[in-house]
């Protein structure tokens, strides 16, 4: 990351082939048993994979909290790109503030690209940034970067150990 730099950068490396990899974020069967932080389960899911469409669903943590989040997909690029805005939601759907910081930005553009490093190998690239933001919405932002980090880290651990499974079974 760049010093002054508003947009989180992530790269992991996905040991499945990028066909795969693009039906597990394309797909409300795949999405529902590997998205979100490690521990946490998706339900009440809703997705309509195209261009205006939206993934829709609820996020229960360990210890039964429930947070919304709702994705509308800009664009989207088969087997190689998907542009979505992300936001927190309440159950109808109507967006809201982040249950953890008052500060969080509203809308948060995310970049997803997918590249074939190998038959079996996908590169997956993640770029995250603020849209309609004030100053101190990005400020919040920016001193999250560690934790979203973390936070991809783990959701992309358990798409890896989905993809394995869903490979051998």
């Amino acid at each position: 990351m760049a010093s002054g730099d508003t947009t989180l950068h992530f790269s992991r490396t996905i040991p499945a082939p990028r066909q795969l990899v693009w039906q597990a974020f394309s797909q409300l069967d795949y999405l529902q048993k590997w998205w979100g932080p490690k521990g946490c389960r998706i339900s009440d899911a809703t997705l309509d994979f195209q261009p205006g469409g939206a993934f829709f669903f609820c996020m229960e943590m360990p210890g039964g909290h429930k947070m919304w989040a709702k994705f509308v997909y800009r664009d989207i690029t088969a087997p190689e790109r998907i542009a979505y805005v992300s936001s927190f939601a309440d159950d109808a759907g109507n967006i809201t503030r982040a249950p953890f910081s008052v500060h969080w930005p509203l809308y948060v553009l995310n970049v997803i690209t997918l590249q074939a490093n190998a038959p079996d190998q996908t590169q997956l690239i993640l770029s995250s940034t603020p849209l309609e933001a004030s100053a101190e919405e990005v400020s919040a932002f920016v001193a999250h970067f560690s934790s979203m980090n973390q936070g991809f880290g783990t959701t992309f651990d358990t798409l890896v150990d989905y993809l394995n499974a869903s490979r051998k079974g």
